[in-house]
């Protein structure tokens, strides 16, 4: 969804268990972050390698996602956060194969390795043994077995005290808050409290209009382009079938598509466009006849009307946080090392 905010850096995910890449992308789509998953340090060295002819601007190594078939069988994921020693080696590899900056995305913790201290023990460890100086914080622990990834992102409680407290004792590295932002105020919100940089993903997928739409003029104070979600859709015809079938038969039309099936979230038309869309994934060839099919279904005031007001954040998503952050971190192996 560049078409929305040509400023707010794009996530583009790899995970690692066979070297089998969709690594291209549009030069309108920077800057953009690879952000590979995996647990062999060879086969992380190859996909960073391949990545570079691509000019990705920045590398990220996923230290957070929960599903079973990653953090479980796959062993990795939020899983390396137990293993701090392997990240931080395998951020070196990332480092030495890039000339690109490096980051970790994490959680704040994993089932019972949720204190304060460990979590800092890892920021520290994977910092001090590696060039990493970017940490991507999900601001809620993991829990691994009896929930779905999905629930991953709403039972664990949010800990926003945890975020701050790392930016507080680690004031040499930069930090990204994740997880519960939902809303361009939202995101100022924490940006006004210090944080370095915000990522917003629910809801720029589910909302992506309302939300990406309001980026650049309320976190970048651009001006206003006035662009609207016609101009957006004839911006991503062109891209669309540009890439279609670029690899055989992938990506296909549903590939292509899946981006803007939520850009008419809530309004007038949306439910018939998405039925009219399941029917013409069976049989278009191209974006544009994809489009042509399927558009008649949303108002013409729709597709010309430019972004709406942004929706309110709610106002004590941040409350009370400072004043709850834990106490300083000290580093327990190195207190060891004073005492003796």
């Amino acid at each position: 969804m560049r078409g929305c905010t040509p400023r707010c850096l794009l996530l583009k995910q790899l995970f690692i268990r066979r070297i089998i890449l969709f690594l291209a992308f549009s030069p309108e789509q920077h800057p953009i972050v690879l952000q590979i998953g995996g647990n062999n340090l060879n086969n992380i060295a190859k996909a960073v390698e391949l990545a570079k002819p691509y000019g990705y601007d920045e590398i990220n190594l996923n230290c957070g996602c929960p599903s079973s078939k990653v953090a479980g069988h796959g062993c990795f994921g939020v899983r390396l956060m137990l293993d701090p020693k392997f990240v931080g080696e395998a951020m070196s590899v990332i480092a030495a194969n890039t000339d690109v900056p490096v980051s970790v995305k994490c959680r704040i913790g994993v089932d019972d390795h949720d204190s304060y201290n460990e979590l800092c023990d890892f920021v520290y460890k994977v910092s001090s043994s590696s060039p990493t100086r970017h940490f991507i914080i999900h601001s809620r622990k993991a829990l691994l077995n009896g929930i779905s990834p999905a629930e991953n992102r709403e039972i664990p409680p949010l800990k926003y005290e945890y975020f701050y407290a790392l930016m507080r004792d680690f004031p040499d590295l930069r930090f990204t808050i994740n997880g519960g932002i939902k809303t361009v105020d939202e995101a100022n919100a924490a940006l006004r409290l210090g944080a370095h940089g915000v990522m917003v993903g629910r809801s720029a997928y589910q909302n992506p209009w309302r939300t990406l739409g309001h980026v650049d003029t309320a976190i970048y104070g651009a001006p206003s382009s006035g662009i609207t979600r016609r101009q957006v859709l004839e911006q991503y015809q062109v891209y669309g079938d540009s890439v279609l079938g670029t690899y055989g038969n992938r990506p296909s039309i549903r590939e292509v598509v899946k981006p803007l099936l939520h850009l008419f979230y809530t309004d007038p038309g949306n439910g018939p466009w998405k039925r009219k869309a399941d029917a013409a994934f069976q049989h278009c060839k191209t974006i544009k006849s994809f489009f042509d099919e399927t558009l008649v279904a949303i108002p013409d005031y729709i597709l010309d009307a430019p972004v709406a007001e942004p929706p309110s954040g709610r106002e004590d998503l941040f409350a009370n946080t400072l004043s709850l952050m834990p106490p300083p971190y000290e580093d327990r192996e190195q207190k060891i090392l004073l005492e003796a």
